[in-house]
């Protein structure tokens, strides 16, 4: 049962979100070229390579998840392109047809609840969106790796204070723990909860607007056109970013039966190591517990690491371990979503086959995420874009970055992706600047825009009665 929050925690709440306020209320004039230096300084403050190299290993040494090399800092500079390109103050639209100007505001102090595995990019990406807009941000890091994102704060602060903005614009909770993240997300004005189902429910329930996320199980379809050597590179190139900690690496493979054995050569010289059936075994019970949880010291760590807690080695320059599969569901494990170095690969033949097999894994997990396809066939493409639950389709792009935005895409950056209803989200989108900001729609007359009765209700106008109507329906 968990425990009940502290009057010291309590306290520490409240003076968060009053210190948060003022610093709200001695910016509410900057103009829009003073919050754009704010974001740059952030940005640069936590993108740099010396910085970033610094946190990526304080949070390895902190968390044991993720890799060293500080490659996820892209979406920083990413994200600040997309807020240096927009609006976030005064008029940000204007529809003169339609009479229309849109105003935008702040949307207040943010709850933002940041994951173990991206303590410290999640938190520049959010921050330079809140600060565009003027919000300010109260973050409450994973205690897993708090000493991470406190650091990646102080930082911030030190940035955004050295051009005379309030540094409590963006606060971090030094002892982060589950009530006091509950207390936040009730009184602060929004929470952004990028994390797991549990996270996510948490902010759901809070009695305050909330953004979420869902899970990921990211499914690639690679069909008969498929340019082999691109598809194998991008997924060794999605599923080795950080280890795997993204909720967009490739979980799952589907691949056309005629072209299998020859992705499976490729994705080997990618450096993918392909499990015996004796080694799947030790790999499925060490990656999941008796209840199907997945164990926590197998989460985005390095493959030869997560062989070696299995029972078995792996060469030198093997980065990602293969799994054939061919049983898709719930009892399945390897059909689920995997956080880390492990691929499983299916095969199929035909392509409603393929469509049947992506239907059923996102039945497994991972509904309103994403998923991709390495395809020159439009008709495919279509197709599997009609009937996949997912909020995002990657064509021929490695997952895990193409997903939140890249630069060779038009998708919004982010460092957080609703997944609609099938996720239990309120949105499909990338959440961006737009999320985090209050719009006010001002509408002026316009010349009347009503059709006739005639154009309106076609053959049923003028029906005499209900069960004319009827009849004309079931004829």
């Amino acid at each position: 049962m968990a425990r009940l929050i502290t009057d010291q925690e309590k306290e520490l709440a409240q003076s968060m979100l009053r210190s948060a306020k003022a610093a709200m209320l001695a910016v509410e004039d900057c103009s829009q070229a003073t919050v754009d230096r704010w974001c740059q300084a952030v940005g640069w403050a936590t993108y740099n390579e010396e910085t970033a190299t610094r946190l990526a290993n304080m949070s390895v040494d902190e968390s044991g998840m993720g890799g060293r090399e500080p490659t996820r800092r892209a979406k920083i500079a990413g994200i600040l392109r997309d807020a240096l390109r927009q609006k976030s103050m005064g008029v940000i639209e204007e529809d003169l047809e339609k009479g229309l100007v849109k105003y935008a505001k702040p949307a207040g102090v943010i709850a933002s609840l940041i994951p173990v595995t991206s303590p410290y990019v999640t938190p520049a990406s959010i921050a330079i969106y809140a600060l565009k807009c003027k919000d300010a941000v109260i973050f409450s890091p994973h205690p897993g790796s708090k000493n991470t994102t406190n650091e990646t704060v102080r930082i911030m602060r030190e940035a955004i204070g050295s051009l005379g903005a309030p540094p409590d614009l963006l606060q971090c909770v030094e002892k982060p723990s589950i009530p006091l993240a509950n207390e936040l997300m009730s009184i602060c004005d929004l929470t952004i909860a990028t994390g797991g189902p549990a996270m996510v429910r948490a902010a759901y329930g809070s009695g305050k607007p909330a953004y979420g996320v869902g899970a990921g199980n990211a499914t690639m379809v690679i069909d008969e056109t498929a340019d082999i050597e691109e598809a194998a590179r991008n997924t060794r190139i999605s599923k080795t970013n950080d280890h795997g900690s993204g909720c967009s690496a490739d979980g799952n493979l589907v691949v056309e039966a005629t072209i299998s054995d020859r992705l499976l050569d490729q994705l080997q010289k990618e450096g993918g190591y392909l499990v015996t059936p004796g080694e799947k075994t030790l790999l499925e019970a060490a990656y999941w517990d008796s209840e199907g949880r997945r164990t926590a010291n197998t989460i985005a760590r390095p493959a030869a690491t997560v062989a070696e807690i299995a029972g078995f080695r792996i060469p030198a320059g093997k980065t990602f371990l293969i799994v054939p599969e061919d049983k898709i569901g719930k009892e399945h494990r390897f059909s689920g979503e995997k956080l880390g170095t492990v691929l499983a690969v299916f095969r199929y033949s035909g392509f409603d086959a393929a469509l049947e097999m992506v239907r059923q894994i996102y039945e497994v997990g991972g509904k309103g995420h994403s998923c991709g396809i390495y395809s020159f066939d439009d008709d495919h493409i279509h197709r599997l874009a009609l009937v996949a639950p997912v909020s995002r389709i990657m064509v021929r792009q490695p997952q895990s970055r193409a997903n939140a935005g890249y630069f060779t895409n038009g998708m919004p950056m982010t460092s957080s992706m609703g997944c609609g209803v099938w996720g239990g989200n309120i949105t499909n989108e990338n959440i961006s600047l737009k999320h985090y900001m209050n719009v006010t729609w001002v509408s002026r007359p316009i010349p009347e825009d009503r059709p006739s009765d005639e154009e309106l209700f076609g053959e049923f106008h003028n029906s005499r009665n209900s069960r004319s109507s009827r009849e004309v329906i079931h004829q």
